[in-house]
Parts: C-alpha cells; sequence; structure tokens
C-alpha cells in the first residue's frame, strides 16, 4: 500500500523559524548585558576589594618580635640575658597535613605531648604564614635528626631565636623570675597587636611585674611573596622598639652570702638600704633553676617542684607568714614609751611566769628561773616575756593594733612586686569578724612576745627595721632603681615616704637596748660582735611552731625537725648612722641568736666593708 505524507507548510516553518531566531537573538543580548554589568561592577564598584584581595595573595604583614630587655643588679651584673639558640619552627600555610607532620615529628625528635599541646594553642593566636617554635633551645643531637630528615618536612625549619638566660640559676630565681611560654589564660589577657608573633611572657618577680617595660614595642614588616610564599621584597618596615633595660637595687654578691649561709635550713633573708628603701638583699630558700621554664619544663619536672616538702617554687622572702616572736619586742617596747605605759628606768620583777589577776594559768618565761629585777634596756638584751607579758597588758590590744600598722604590720610593704601578702596584725575587730569571737585578754598577752594570731613576711619585719634605724622615717622597699630605654635612662618606680611623729628619747632608749644584744655581756646575740669597729643594732627571736602545754618542756632533740621553732633575728647598722637593716627567718633553726643572728652578720660586715672601700 502506498504511503500518503502531508504537504509542507512553507509559511508556517519560517514565521517559526524566524521566532527561534529572534528568542536566540535576544538570550545572548541579556547575556552579553549581563557580563558587562558583571565587568563594570568588578571593575568600578568591587575594585578595590578584590584589588586588597589580591594584594593579600603577594604581601603579607609579618610581625617583628622586640628584644627582652635585660636586668642588671647595682654594680651591672648580668641577672637575666638573651642568649641566641636554634628552635624548631613551623610556618602551617606551608605545611600540608599540620597534625601529620607534628605527629612525624613527635616521634623523630622525642617531643613530649605537653608542648605539642601548647604549640598547637600558640599556633592559633598567629596568622597561618607565622613562623611559630615548636622546639627552643634544641641540642646537638636534635639538630642532627632534624637536618637528616629535613626534605620530609616541607613548612618546618631551624631559626635561630634569642632565649632568655639567668646566669645565677637558683640563686635570684624567686626575686628576678623568669619567662615562659604563654598560657591559654594569658592568650585571653594580653594585647593581641603587642604579642602577635611572640612566645613568652614573664611569670613572676621582676620578670612578671615589668612585664610591659622589658617586652618591648612589636614592629612589622609588609613584605611581598611569590605564589609559594617566598620572599621577594620588603615593602614596608617598622622597627620594633626593644625592652628596656632594668638596673636594680640588689647585690647579687650580698645575695649569695645571704643565700648560703642559709645552709641546710629553709629560710628567708631581707636586707634594706635604710635612708632610700632599695632593697639590697632578696633571697629564699630553697629555690629553683627558672631556665628550664623557658624551653618548657617537663611535667615530671614540674611536678617534683610542686610536690617537695621543701616548697621550692613558694617566695618566702615576699609571700612567707611567720610570728615574729621576740623579734616584735623592740616596736612593742617603743608603743610602751610612746603612750606612757612604761618609762626606760621602770623595773618590774620577773618569777619567771606571769599571771593575769584571778586566773590560774600561767604565762611562762622561756627561762625558768626568770630574770628577777628587769629594767627595758634588760628585757630586750634578755629577751624577759615577763616583761612584755605586763607591757601588753598594760597597752592593751587596740594600742598595740594601732601603733604596729603604723610601721607596716597587717599591711602590704608597696614593694614593685606583685604577689606580697598583708600578713596579720590582728584585733578585736578582726576576731570579731573572723571568727565571730571576742578578744581575750590572754591573746594580748601572746600578742606582746610575737605569738598568737600575729603574722609577719620576711619583708615587713625588715622595713619596719629599717623605719626604726631611720627614726620613724618610713621607705617603701623597691628593686627598680633605673629603666634605661633606647631613648632615655629614668629613675625607677616613685616611692612614697611618710614620718611617724617619735619622741628620740624614746627611739634613743630602744636603740641602746638593741645594742646591748648584740654588744652586752648577756646579749642574745653576741656572738656576732667579734671583729668589727662599730656597733650593730639587733634582736633575737625564737617562734614557736608546735604547742606546748602549761607544764611540758621543750626539747627540741625530741621534736621532729619540721615542728621545732623557727629562729629570726632583726638588725641595723652601724648604730650611730644606719645604712642597712636585715630581717632573717630560718625555718625550724631553733635560736635566734646561734642561727638566725650570724646570717645577718655575715651580710651586713660585707655590705659596710664594700661601703667603706668605696
Amino acid at each position: 500500500m502506498r504511503r500518503i505524507y502531508p504537504v509542507k507548510d512553507n509559511k508556517v516553518e519560517n514565521h517559526l523559524f524566524l521566532n527561534r531566531i529572534v528568542a536566540a537573538f535576544i538570550i545572548i543580548i541579556l547575556l552579553t548585558l549581563g557580563l558587562i554589568v558583571r565587568l563594570m561592577y568588578l571593575q568600578i564598584a568591587g575594585h578595590e576589594h578584590y584589588a586588597s584581595l589580591a594584594k593579600d595573595n603577594s604581601i603579607k604583614i609579618v610581625p617583628l618580635v622586640p628584644t627582652r630587655g635585660k636586668i642588671y643588679d647595682r654594680h651591672g651584673k648580668i641577672l637575666a640575658e638573651n642568649r641566641p639558640s636554634y628552635s624548631l619552627e613551623l610556618i602551617p600555610e606551608k605545611i600540608p597535613d599540620l597534625n601529620d607532620t607534628l605527629s612525624r615529628l613527635q616521634k623523630l625528635l622525642a617531643i613530649p605531648d605537653e608542648k605539642i599541646e601548647l604549640y598547637q594553642k600558640l599556633r592559633k593566636r598567629q596568622k597561618r604564614f607565622t613562623s611559630t617554635p615548636l622546639l627552643l633551645n634544641m641540642n646537638n643531637e636534635e639538630l642532627a635528626k632534624f637536618a637528616v630528615a629535613r626534605p620530609f618536612f616541607p613548612g618546618v625549619d631551624i631559626q635561630t631565636r634569642l632565649v632568655r638566660h639567668y646566669p645565677y640559676s637558683d640563686l635570684a630565681a624567686h626575686v628576678i623570675g623568669y619567662v615562659g611560654r604563654i598560657n591559654e589564660a594569658e592568650l585571653k589577657e594580653l594585647p593581641v597587636a603587642e604579642y602577635r608573633g611572640s612566645s613568652h611572657v614573664g611569670k613572676l618577680g621582676i620578670e612578671g611585674s615589668y612585664e610591659t617595660l622589658l617586652h618591648g614595642k612589636t614592629g612589622y614588616a609588609e613584605i611581598e611573596t611569590n605564589v609559594h610564599a617566598r620572599l621577594l621584597n620588603i615593602l614596608n618596615e617598622k622597627v620594633p622598639d626593644p625592652g628596656a633595660n632594668l638596673y636594680l637595687t640588689l647585690d647579687i654578691d650580698l645575695q649569695k652570702t645571704a643565700y648560703d649561709a642559709l645552709g641546710n635550713f629553709d629560710g628567708a633573708v631581707v636586707a634594706i638600704e635604710i635612708k632610700t628603701g632599695g632593697v639590697l638583699v632578696f633571697a629564699s630558700r630553697p629555690g629553683f633553676d627558672p631556665n628550664p621554664f623557658v624551653v618548657g619544663i617537663s611535667n615530671d619536672d614540674y611536678q617534683a617542684l610542686q610536690s617537695s616538702t621543701n616548697q621550692p617554687l613558694f617566695n618566702r622572702a615576699l609571700r612567707g607568714l611567720y610570728p615574729p616572736g621576740s623579734t616584735i619586742k623592740p616596736f612593742i617596747a617603743l608603743a610602751g614609751l610612746e603612750y606612757d605605759a612604761i618609762s626606760p628606768q621602770q623595773k618590774i620583777f620577773c618569777p619567771g611566769y606571769y599571771q593575769i589577776p584571778g586566773v590560774s594559768h600561767k604565762y611562762r618565761d622561756w627561762k625558768k628561773g626568770g630574770h628577777g629585777s628587769v629594767s627595758l634596756n634588760k628585757a630586750l638584751t634578755e629577751s624577759c616575756d615577763v616583761y612584755f607579758y605586763r607591757l601588753a597588758a598594760a597597752l592593751g590590744i587596740d594600742h598595740m593594733h594601732s601603733f604596729l600598722q603604723k610601721l607596716g604590720f597587717g599591711e602590704k610593704s608597696g614593694i614593685d612586686l606583685v604577689g606580697g601578702k598583708s600578713g596579720l596584725m590582728p584585733s578585736r575587730e578582726w576576731k570579731r569578724d573572723r571568727k565571730n569571737q571576742v578578744w581575750y585578754p590572754g591573746e594580748t598577752l601572746i600578742t606582746g612576745i610575737g605569738q598568737g594570731y600575729l603574722q609577719v613576711s620576711p619583708l615587713q619585719l625588715a622595713r619596719a627595721t629599717a623605719t626604726l634605724a631611720n627614726r620613724g622615717n618610713v621607705v617603701t622597699p623597691f628593686l627598680v632603681n633605673k629603666i634605661a630605654t633606647a631613648q632615655t635612662t629614668l629613675p625607677g618606680p616613685e616611692t612614697h615616704q611618710q614620718t611617724i611623729p617619735l619622741k628620740p628619747d624614746n627611739i634613743d632608749a630602744i636603740v641602746a637596748a638593741m645594742v646591748n644584744v648584740v654588744h652586752g655581756a648577756h646579749g642574745t646575740a653576741k656572738r656576732i660582735n667579734q671583729d668589727i669597729g662599730y656597733q650593730i643594732a639587733g634582736k633575737t627571736g625564737t617562734a614557736q611552731v608546735l604547742g606546748i602545754k602549761q607544764n611540758a618542756k621543750y626539747n627540741e632533740n625530741d621534736i621532729d625537725i619540721k615542728f621545732r621553732d623557727h629562729a629570726l633575728f632583726i638588725a641595723f647598722a652601724p648604730a650611730d648612722d644606719p645604712k642597712i637593716a636585715v630581717a632573717v627567718v630560718v625555718e625550724n633553726g631553733g635560736h635566734g641568736g646561734s642561727v638566725a643572728a650570724p646570717i645577718a652578720g655575715q651580710v651586713i660586715k660585707q655590705f659596710l666593708k664594700a661601703n667603706d672601700e668605696h
């Protein structure tokens, strides 16, 4: 059968073809217009934005870390310096797989987990193109191992950095402090712009208290790089301002004498230049080596320091609080004279104990048979407890609190170190607020001999001694004497002086008795008066650690050493023209006269001998 085809309508087909051509043309016009609009936006409206992005691909802002300022003692001896060392550094932008690279580096160089964790925290603060240290102060073995494997670690390289070093190690660790890696808490507090590129910050002591000055001002460099992030050109540069150099009042040779003199005992020695308040000695024993903290101390080593019963990380000179024992007696005696509770010539009888009227309890003297007839001079020279029980009862806690507070007890010293403690000068109000109890008369008596609630730091004792030697002129102790920047040299922080109005005759009476403590035939510190051409005014002290029952006898040989009495001594010299004041606390040392006084004697003799030679 023959197939029949429909007849074509040429007119309709031509019309359809024409419509398709018009539609395609319109689409092409619209696409062209869209392209033109987009090009106009990119060239005009978005030009600044995209030009900036393109520039960032080739130009980077790199922080320039300032050189940390050095720390010197009063004679120009370096206490903290910067030494060049090799560090292993990573640039995350150049590393394809950072976690894999860190894992392989850890196996290759036996890097502890804590250092990896610390690096991860630190690099998150930095830009991806910033070189961030993973290992500091690399040894020869580590350098050799990495040199062989270097081609397998793109983005990892050895750089030379300046690392903090403390040449006197544990001798000045508590006063100088140390720098360490910036931790997570510090990351949140430190100004980002100033610490961009920095990995360390001052932690304690002078390093922590003067961090801003020592750190300096961060600079920057605007650098041009190629697509492989290699440096092509430095376009602009702002040089960093180096940290200021600090010159302390501390005498490191005198510090060594004090530290070594403590021997095997834990304790503290503080010496102050009387006229100025400059701190000559600020020794706390045991100390610790601050250098491992700089490069990253191992967790095991740090835990060993933390768990040590000797507490080497504890700054006893600044934060240690102790009963002052009989070293408080010169100040109690001065209060008695100022309030007319006693006179220098007035005598009392010491039978070896004191009783509050109507109370059977006996407050015993250290000397079992008593001291007999006792004047102020004899009471201080032989440290008669009964005399000061009676004086404390006559003064009352209110007068004692008021007077001792003027001398700095119960108050922070104002020294230019962070972390000082105010100690405790008890009062009726304090006991009511803290313990919700009334103040008892017996508590007044034991406060008068430096026991009970009374707590002082070695720094407070030294400051009060300097105030007495200064005849009522109160000096604020300080450590930084000069601040030397690249532009100028400035004095240390301003210290405030005030004067306690004291009667000259009363001061003379106290000083004469304190001279007798050292130079009198019955003085408790007479062993340190040998081979000197001047007089030392001093006072020994023994502070109980373990309570002794009413009729029990104290025998230190039968007691564990950690429960033995603390030995204390305060002194200034020369007595007629004071230049140096010293306070010594020897934990569990037993006797102030035999243990603490010789330490102060060595410090005083060395300082005055050096002064005479100059």
